[in-house]
């Protein structure tokens, strides 16, 4: 790749202008950042993946910043993604962050251009983060403007990622040879693909068609839908889904009565989970409370069974509630997808393995079904989003040492220098932690606090890692739903601020904490 010899240099660069971005690009504004959006528009993965009927999984209340609620709205329904996404662009008006953002901007390559090589700094484990080359850039972005073949550099002192880990590279099963797509009569494609059709193309796609969706989280349930609903009346064709691991789904954020954030979403529900950092008192007081958590976990399933025909169409998780919500694979179901599976316009088929013949798919017990149309949701490859543009040695260590990407406070890659990651660890609220995080980088940058040597930070996040592990067989996901209240109290503690936000201890024990408890302390 050709470099020209201009260089356009700045203190702070941030990738990617979706929710992450936005929230970083608020908190770090005093510092007149660069932004670049490879899109024409702001929203990330609201504007490029979603579906007409694709929804917010979180309460409303959960998903706003902290200075910009929502607009009041006679709809008490979970916000549509054009609903978010007119929330955002009001948002980043409000806010003038818009004069920021180099739209059709794509990042190309990233350049790690330091003092010393990649290998010394990452072996001296007990560097101070954010030592190397004080007030000197010591990173070279290089992008690609509305397509075009010129390459233009920045360096930056700082570089935030916020691409995030859904979106742009799809993630696509591996099939035995001569039985992969390209034997399949019909039309193969993934979500991705889906998600940029026009409303009469889509609907084109599915009418009349015999549709195989693979997969069973979020965009596979709502795709399935789309497909019932485009093939009403005797023509229409079932839309068969294939499911290889099934996951628990809720109708809305009420259980047996009961609001839902009583049992994960107050500090003293959070109390019976494990969290890092406990003491030895209350590492005994979580083996006694387990039992606990077992009953809640059967709790939520006896409604769950109860309101959804699950046993009906062998729709039964194998494994408890408690590992999908701690793995942040818990998904809201559509109002209308049982009805239309009674009605036989969504059918079920449980596969472990299958793939392509001419006609449609094989599985392993010998059975085939024919297919118009194989639809793979299959999810993302964020970690190849990353290692696209990341150098070495760094992108070979985005996984070191655990398996997971080891995110220091959900944002600092203990081995990586002068460089954020937001996005990448979810929550029961992925907006409202982006913003937190965003606060603390933003205090971090101006040397409000220190943080801790490369080696106690990779202590911390194995912590984490450890209690994921412990949660839910699903840990790869990196979530921290189960102990977010104690992650946000642990930036709060390091910023200098007060760790309980609440303003009476009635509430603090059992309110749910949100986006407003954390408004920044001045």
């Amino acid at each position: 790749m050709s470099r020209q010899s201009h260089i356009m240099v700045s203190k702070i660069g941030i990738i990617g202008a979706g929710v992450s971005g936005l929230a970083a690009l608020k908190q770090l504004s005093h510092h007149d950042p660069v932004v670049f959006e490879a899109s024409d528009s702001i929203g990330g993965v609201w504007k490029s993946c979603s579906y007409r009927s694709t929804k917010l999984q979180s309460p409303r209340s959960d998903y706003e910043f902290t200075d910009f609620p929502w607009p009041s709205r006679d709809d008490p329904s979970f916000p549509s993604h054009t609903e978010i996404l007119d929330y955002l662009q009001s948002y980043a008006t409000h806010n003038d962050l818009l004069k920021y953002i180099n739209f059709n901007t794509k990042v190309v390559q990233v350049r790690f251009v330091g003092d010393r090589e990649p290998s010394e700094i990452i072996g001296n484990n007990t560097r101070e983060y954010g030592s190397l080359l004080p007030g000197q850039p010591v990173w070279e972005v290089a992008v690609q403007t509305n397509q075009s073949d010129a390459i233009q550099w920045y360096a930056f002192e700082f570089l935030v990622v916020c691409i995030g880990k859904y979106g742009d590279i799809p993630m696509i099963p591996n099939f035995p040879q001569s039985k992969g797509p390209e034997i399949f009569k019909g039309k193969v494609m993934h979500t991705l693909d889906y998600c940029k059709l026009e409303k009469e193309a889509a609907s084109h796609l599915l009418k009349g068609k015999k549709v195989a969706v693979i997969g069973f989280k979020k965009s596979a349930i709502d795709l399935a839908l789309e497909c019932a609903e485009a093939n009403q009346g005797p023509e229409g064709q079932p839309c068969t889904m294939v499911i290889r691991t099934i996951h628990w789904t809720v109708p809305h954020y009420w259980i047996w009565g009961l609001p839902f954030f009583l049992f994960f979403s107050t500090r003293s529900s959070q109390f019976i989970h494990q969290k890092p950092n406990q003491n030895l008192l209350r590492t005994m007081l979580c083996l006694l409370l387990s039992p606990m958590r077992h009953a809640i976990s059967k709790f939520m399933e006896s409604y769950l069974l109860h309101k959804l025909p699950l046993q009906k169409y062998g729709l039964k998780p194998d494994h408890p509630f408690i590992e999908d919500y701690a793995s942040c694979q818990m998904a809201i179901l559509p109002e209308n997808f049982f009805p239309e599976a009674d009605k036989g316009k969504i059918v079920f088929k449980r596969a472990s393995k299958w793939w392509f013949c001419e006609e449609g798919l094989e599985f392993e017990d010998k059975t085939t079904l024919e297919a118009d149309v194989v639809i793979l949701a299959t999810g993302y490859d964020g970690k190849k989003k990353l290692t696209n543009i990341l150098p070495e040695p760094f992108c070979s260590l985005l996984e070191y040492p655990s398996g997971v990407m080891p995110l220091y406070r959900g944002t600092i890659h203990p081995l990586v220098p002068n460089m954020a990651f937001l996005g990448y660890i979810q929550s029961n609220s992925n907006l409202h932690t982006s913003e937190l995080r965003s606060i603390w980088l933003s205090r971090l940058i101006d040397n409000k606090f220190k943080l801790p040597n490369v080696e106690k930070m990779l202590e911390q996040v194995s912590k984490e890692i450890e209690v994921m592990k412990k949660t839910t067989r699903f840990y790869k996901r990196h979530c921290i739903s189960t102990f977010s209240i104690n992650h946000g109290d642990e930036i709060c503690e390091e910023m200098g601020w007060n760790s309980w936000r609440k303003k009476n201890l009635l509430a603090e024990a059992f309110s749910p904490y949100g986006s407003q408890d954390y408004v920044e302390e001045e």
